[in-house]
């Protein structure tokens, strides 16, 4: 990397971290001088119990609130068109987004067509929103999406099937409330997946063509972090330090991709995600391990830093970049991550995931070139395996 190249780096989200933090959200919402507040979540945190821990939260503060839940694992747009309308409806002033990243993104997504009106297509690519928005207070309940401090939101298009993405500074969240007591609820499929997800999030914003140091440093150590906790977190969900420790790599890991970019393991999941609905942070961890492998040979001195921040010992940059594809193997292993074949692709559809691989706009972004091909013959290793 050139420590000569210019490059600017903005959070717009205050981040409020730590066991309890969620306790603060009454106090969050005054201070943005907010009075109707939308709920923006999903069925799974209302069978969790956390939606209700937030209302009487807003109930013991005297804070009307509306809920919109009708937010799918992949967030469609018709899920944002809805739940857009639904804020006018109630004439809210503020959401509170509570869940993973689909709850997130899909508040993101809602805060824009609910003030600018029109499609969510039409606000797609970077900084095409014209005007204000809802402002966003962000509760995170995975370990995985990091959307709590990104300004990006990816969204389905349901009749298309495909997924597009929108990228502003106006749609990041004014306020992050990150507190790991809110984790601990994570089947152990689902700890693993979005710890695994958080993962490709760091490794492909440490590695990716157009990463920048203050990108590089929350994602070296957001990987320390992911390593010592997620083996844990599976094995006891129950085990607070370990949540913490995943919650916090996982926001290092979304703050490195975001002034960075994602790469190939994305490429794939996003078409998969698209074409077939399947969970985006699963699709993520099924391919990390083989498109390491892929792109070792292009980065080995960035793979053997990873390696060193996986706690490895070796010998040489070569070693150390082979340990640290290794240990991602090991570590996917490890928490039960499924195969490829699980999925049920069949093999003809490979050449179309290929080609939208290729086409996203993040497959330049891979520190190893690829081309269609060269998609399809990833796809068939994982296939194999």
């Amino acid at each position: 990397m050139d420590i000569l190249k210019s490059f600017s780096f903005v959070l717009p989200t205050r981040i409020e971290f730590g066991i309890g933090s969620v306790g603060r959200l009454a106090e969050e919402i005054k201070s943005l001088g907010a009075e109707r507040p939308l709920i923006v979540t999903d069925k799974g945190i209302i069978d969790s119990g956390i939606l209700e821990r937030i209302t009487v939260l807003m109930d013991e503060a005297g804070i009307k609130h509306g809920v919109y839940s009708d937010v799918a694992p992949n967030p469609r747009d018709e899920n944002v068109h809805k739940g857009a309308e639904t804020a006018r409806d109630l004439n809210s002033d503020c959401l509170i987004a509570v869940g993973g990243g689909s709850s997130i993104d899909c508040a993101k997504g809602i805060s824009i067509v609910a003030v600018q009106g029109g499609k969510i297509q039409s606000y797609r690519g970077v900084e095409k929103v014209p005007g204000g928005v809802l402002p966003i207070i962000a509760i995170p309940t995975t370990a995985g999406s990091g959307s709590e401090v990104t300004f990006s939101s990816v969204i389905t298009d349901w009749e298309m099937k495909t997924k597009f993405s929108l990228r502003s500074t106006k749609i990041a969240a004014r306020v992050a409330i990150c507190d790991p007591e809110l984790t601990v609820t994570m089947p152990k499929s689902l700890t693993a997946a979005t710890g695994m997800d958080a993962l490709t999030h760091a490794i492909e914003g440490y590695t990716a063509t157009c990463a920048e140091p203050i990108a590089n440093a929350a994602a070296l150590y957001s990987i320390t972090l992911i390593s010592e906790n997620l083996r844990r977190a599976v094995s006891n969900g129950s085990d607070v330090e370990a949540r913490a420790g995943m919650l916090m790599g996982s926001l290092l890991g979304a703050i490195s991709f975001s002034h960075s970019d994602v790469a190939a393991v994305h490429c794939i999941a996003e078409a998969l995600g698209g074409m077939y609905d399947k969970p985006h942070g699963e699709c993520n961890a099924i391919c990390l391990p083989e498109v390491m492998d892929y792109s070792k040979s292009f980065c080995i001195n960035k793979y053997a830093n990873i390696a060193k921040a996986m706690g490895l010992s070796f010998s040489s940059d070569e070693g150390g970049a082979t340990l640290a594809v290794a240990e991602t193997r090991r570590l996917s292993e490890d928490v039960g991550i499924p195969s490829f074949k699980m999925l049920g692709i069949q093999e003809s559809k490979f050449s179309e995931i290929a080609r939208k691989s290729y086409e996203n706009l993040s497959n330049s972004s891979n520190p190893r070139p690829l081309s269609i091909n060269d998609y399809i013959e990833i796809l068939s290793k994982l296939n194999s395996k």
